[in-house]
């Protein structure tokens, strides 16, 4: 019986966007992986989700004045977007505040409950008593004592990525209060990973040896090495899945036993009330993809938790990739040194195969890898417009130059390499770059047999017409291989060939007289100053960082307060809430939009110089304040009626005035 295949990517983070990191480690791999089982005829389950739980999302929400919900809210659609737009596409995309995910993950942490799986302890944990509050893991930072980075989190060190306990921080404070923490009684559930190990752990993990690869078994061996120690499923907490057990007033579940979880609730939703094959028949067999940062979770935690439960799969390969840099330095989500999906798509609209080839290319497979823009810029230029969309350009110009756009009666050419068994036994293997490689072969391949037969010299003698129509019959043969293995990396690609080729399937045989369509630009000549602009992006972030990362004692630029006022001169201003409902570039005015605001009783027009700070598009919808009774005045050919308000800082960076939560148009500020 034919193997099905349930394929999970990482859940991303919802406390920000998805960078090429992300898309690198699991994303690109997952998503080649899910096209290549699909192109095979296998049966395929492909899920992901958002991770929206844990303590940097409550973080980041009293940052931004928000509540937790509305952090991850705004976050999953700009991810979920991003994914789908870049030809990602999940059986289903969930979340971990979905009400299904919530029972689920409960129900499962019962059954451990209720088997008697867990340790309950009570210990003393680190407490802030400024902020009335224990402190989870995220809410401790100090100095990692593996490796002296002094910003490591109470769970785990962004430096060198060892995990640790809060109390093995050095110089530890809280990241509410900068306060050094103090200790305090509280009660917790303690998965035992200890006796786990000695029972299950040691015994299944060496069983991989062969099959995994070596960066994943080599880190998980030497976790199990170092010896496990029972850790805490449950955090002092308002923000997660609340504990369903007695005497757990108050806590929610480790954010790493709620997450994984998600998987199953994200098959529940994709498959229905079919969701247990995929998770509770051997004939499944169940493919993690992730970064290495998460192969512990994955290859320990996870197992251990899907063990003691006892009614689970257990996962057949962890693939996982090693990490992506960006020019020489770590992607930092903090320093803004990344290149943001969202950001990609909108500044190159139209290039999501150039992307998804660059980055398969350079993937980091077994370690760690560089992406560059100028390297983007030469793997697009030599690579796909030199090599595919050249090859696949000529063959079909040259058969409507001969044939008037018709397959001409021809014999296929067999001393072509077939790279079938290439593809195949990377891609099953988990080596896209291999794959990718093997993929372009076709490409070379055709372009070196339409150069040696030459059929625009041959076609000058009419000796030569059967030679010159067996050579663009295989040609076109080769366009069509390429296409359809281009659905695995290239999906856009694909389906322009498909359009080009005029047939509704790859499966749809190309015979004498199919007429062909006339050809498009399969891919643009990337140019220095798309390249340029990128790399000052770039730039521009890092010396953001380093100015903000300054000395303390460096003198700052102070804006000065303007001349005291009376509060009559106060009571004069009509200040509002307003919804931005339009935006538009005026044209030949760089730094100029042009908005319409709704203030609830009637729509405004203003002119706004706000265009170097923020694009039409991503300011619709936005809540602002807005000065009602501003005298109106021309801009540009514009009646702008009213002002809205906006904050300078130093750096003479705008930002809207807004409120701090939905509010009614047109309501008054006072």
């Amino acid at each position: 019986m034919a193997k099905r295949h349930l394929i999970t990517c990482a859940l991303p983070y919802a406390n920000g966007p998805v960078h090429i990191g992300h898309l690198a480690g699991c994303f690109l791999p997952s998503d080649i992986y899910n096209r290549y089982l699909r192109m095979q005829g296998k049966e395929v389950l492909f899920i992901c989700g958002t991770d929206e739980h844990g303590v940097p999302i409550t973080l980041k929400a009293k940052k931004e004045n928000k509540t937790p919900q509305q952090v991850v809210d705004e976050n999953y659609s700009v991810i979920s977007a991003g994914l789908k737009n870049f030809g990602i596409h999940f059986d289903t995309f969930s979340r971990t505040t979905n009400t299904l995910h919530h029972e689920t993950a409960q129900a499962f942490f019962k059954t451990l409950y209720d088997k008697g799986v867990f340790i309950e302890e009570v210990t003393e944990q680190l407490y802030d008593a400024e902020a009335n509050q224990f402190l989870a893991d995220r809410y401790i930072v100090g100095t990692c004592p593996n490796c002296s980075y002094e910003s490591a989190y109470g769970d785990q060190c962004e430096s060198c990525g060892r995990t640790s306990s809060p109390q093995e921080l050095i110089n530890a404070k809280s990241a509410l209060t900068g306060n050094t923490p103090v200790l305090k009684e509280t009660k917790n559930w303690y998965l035992p990973l200890d006796s786990i190990q000695s029972e299950f752990l040691d015994k299944w993990v060496a069983s991989k040896k062969d099959n995994w690869k070596s960066n994943v078994y080599g880190q998980c061996n030497s976790w199990l090495q170092e010896g496990l120690k029972p850790r805490a499923m449950t955090r002092d907490l308002d923000w997660g899945v609340n504990v369903p057990v007695e005497g757990a007033d108050g806590k929610v579940m480790y954010v790493w036993f709620d997450a994984p979880i998600g998987y199953i609730t994200a098959t529940k939703e994709a498959a229905g009330e079919d969701w247990t094959k995929w998770w509770k028949d051997s004939n499944t067999e169940m493919t993690h993809f992730l970064g290495k940062d998460n192969i512990v979770f994955h290859t320990v935690i996870f197992p251990a938790m899907l063990h003691a439960h006892g009614a689970y799969n257990l996962p057949t390969n962890v693939p996982a990739n090693e990490f992506l840099n960006l020019e020489g330095d770590k992607i930092s989500t903090s320093r803004n040194h990344a290149i943001w999906l969202h950001e990609y798509l909108t500044d190159l609209p139209g290039k999501t195969d150039e992307l998804r080839y660059a980055l398969t290319s350079i993937l980091p497979e077994s370690k760690d890898a560089d992406f560059t823009w100028v390297d983007y810029q030469a793997r697009v230029n030599n690579e796909l417009v030199a090599i595919l969309g050249n090859f696949v350009n000529r063959v079909i110009v040259l058969t409507h130059n001969y044939y008037d756009g018709k397959v001409p009666s021809g014999t296929l050419h067999s001393a072509l390499p077939d790279v079938t068994g290439k593809i195949n036994d990377a891609l099953s293997n988990f080596n896209q770059r291999s794959g990718l490689e093997a993929f372009m072969e076709i490409a070379r391949n055709g372009n070196k047999y339409l150069q040696d037969t030459e059929p625009w010299k041959l076609i000058k003698d009419e000796a030569n017409a059967q030679t010159v129509a067996d050579c663009l019959f295989t040609c076109i043969q080769i366009v069509k291989e390429i296409g359809n293995y281009a659905q695995i990396f290239l999906p856009v690609t694909s389906d322009k060939l498909l359009n080009i080729l005029n047939i509704n399937s790859y499966d749809d045989a190309i015979t004498e007289g199919h007429k062909i369509n006339k050809p498009v630009l399969l891919f643009e000549k990337i140019e220095d100053e798309l390249i340029k602009v990128q790399r000052e992006k770039l730039q521009k972030a890092k010396e953001i960082n380093a100015k903000s990362a300054a000395s303390p004692t460096e003198e700052k630029t102070e804006i000065p307060i303007k001349p005291m006022i009376q509060y009559d001169d106060f009571t004069k201003l009509d200040i509002r809430v307003a919804t931005i409902t339009a935006a538009e570039k005026i044209k030949k005015a760089d730094r100029l939009l042009h908005i319409t605001l709704d203030i609830g009783s009637e729509t405004r027009e203003v002119v706004s110089g706000i265009a170097e700070h923020y694009a039409p598009e991503d300011i619709i919808g936005k809540q602002v304040t807005y000065l009602a009774n501003l005298a109106p005045r021309t801009l540009k050919k514009i009646e702008s009626t009213g002002m809205i308000l906006m904050e300078e800082d130093t750096d003479g960076k705008l930002k809207f005035v807004a409120p701090s939560e939905a509010t009614a148009a047109g309501s008054i500020v006072a």
